[in-house]
């Protein structure tokens, strides 16, 4: 099974569509604001991969969705989320966005990340890789010089994509079991 989580337009032919409201092609209506107190209509260990498009800037607190897919993820199921860079113009204008998400945001969707306190969260996703989308203006610079525009100035990444998969079981809470994720300039 495949699941476009927030789909909004996006409906995806060969996937289940998810979304909040009630538009056409969409195959499961779900508050993923509220995945904390309701589980989404879907058996544990049921969903092969996942797609979130410009999904997580919108949910306040992401963790409770994050574990929520967590439940329903085969072992090694894998995930492609899609989010403005947190120092990109597009992460602060559309006022539905509520967070800002960076490439080391990622890690906190695993567990070792928790090796210093409990905050409930019961997923465990490995981030294997983040794309970074280049501003245009940036794109004949050399690498070293690109990663200093991204350190020092904003709107140097317009979108970032991370290729994710669930950890089954979840791993244990310890620091040296956190992994970088490759990271690609695009």
């Amino acid at each position: 099974m495949k699941l476009n989580v927030g789909c909004g337009r996006n409906i995806l032919e060969g996937w289940i569509n998810l979304d909040s409201q009630a538009l056409p092609g969409v195959n499961i209506i779900a508050d993923l604001n509220t995945c904390a107190s309701t589980p989404l209509p879907l058996e544990d260990d049921s969903v092969d991969e996942f797609l979130l498009s410009h999904v997580m800037e919108h949910i306040p607190n992401v963790l409770p969705m994050m574990q929520e897919l967590y439940r329903v993820a085969r072992p090694g199921a894998r995930m492609v989320v899609r989010v403005p860079h947190g120092a990109s113009d597009d992460a602060f204008e559309d006022p539905t966005h509520v967070r800002q998400m960076f490439h080391g945001s990622f890690g906190y969707f695993s567990q070792p990340y928790y090796w210093r306190a409990d905050y409930g969260y019961r997923g465990d996703w490995i981030t294997d890789r983040i794309e970074l989308t280049v501003a245009d203006r940036l794109r004949a610079l050399p690498q070293d010089q690109i990663w200093q525009q991204i350190q020092s100035q904003r709107n140097s990444v317009v979108e970032m994509v991370a290729h994710m998969r669930a950890a089954k079981p979840a791993r244990m809470p310890l620091r040296e079991l956190q992994n970088a994720p490759q990271i690609v300039l695009v």
